[in-house]
């Protein structure tokens, strides 16, 4: 069975990605900075000790750095993903526009191995697909589901996936490992399955 649902993803994960390629070369300024106001209006007012851990989006993923931009002016303290080992969860470092980035695992960037780690309270999440439960189609590493369960296990921490509102399909397969996603936020706004309670509010 499980072996099956690997399969099926791989297939979802072609499909989905051909896909978002497609709907990345279309994409304009008014998108981006309509999914910056959509992230703006999901999330709690800057208070001291929020953090939010965005990521750098690398090939067709859906271009964070307006929104990273946006959330900085606006007070927010940031972070960014770095890639620890296979197997393993996600390490945030912390992270300002203008910092430095050094080249990570699987053609990423990342801050500077100097760069604190810290906890994250809001994660921006990249997919490449998402459906109306939560759930979201990513890469396969599972860096993002371990990461977020390690999050949730330790504390509370709300996860919003980020991409175009052409992305959602009707079903991403998954499995018992798959983390349910607290909200999807695109260009056309949230969608919400589980109203969090955000820190801050």
């Amino acid at each position: 069975m499980q072996d099956n649902i690997a399969a099926i993803k791989d297939t979802a994960r072609k499909e989905a990605s051909a896909l978002r390629a497609r709907f990345h070369t279309s994409t304009g300024p008014a998108q981006l900075e309509a999914l910056s106001a959509h992230v703006l209006a999901a999330l709690p007012k800057p208070s001291p000790g929020v953090i939010i851990a965005g990521y750098w989006p690398i090939g067709s993923e859906l271009d964070t750095r307006f929104v990273l931009n946006d959330l900085a002016r606006r007070g927010f303290a940031l972070a960014l993903p770095a890639v620890v080992a296979k197997g393993k969860p996600l390490a945030f470092r912390a992270w300002s526009p203008g910092d430095d980035l050094v080249d990570g695992q699987f053609n990423t960037k990342e801050p500077h191995p100097a760069a604190p780690v810290v906890t994250p309270d809001i994660l921006l999440v990249p997919l490449l697909a998402f459906d109306k439960a939560g759930y979201r189609l990513g890469y396969g590493g599972g860096f993002y589901d371990r990461s977020i369960e390690g999050l949730r296990a330790a504390g509370n921490v709300t996860a919003f996936g980020l991409g175009y509102a052409r992305q959602l399909v009707r079903a991403v397969p998954h499995d018992a490992h798959d983390q349910i996603l607290d909200g999807i936020i695109t260009e056309c706004g949230l969608q919400s399955k589980l109203q969090a309670e955000l820190p801050g509010n």
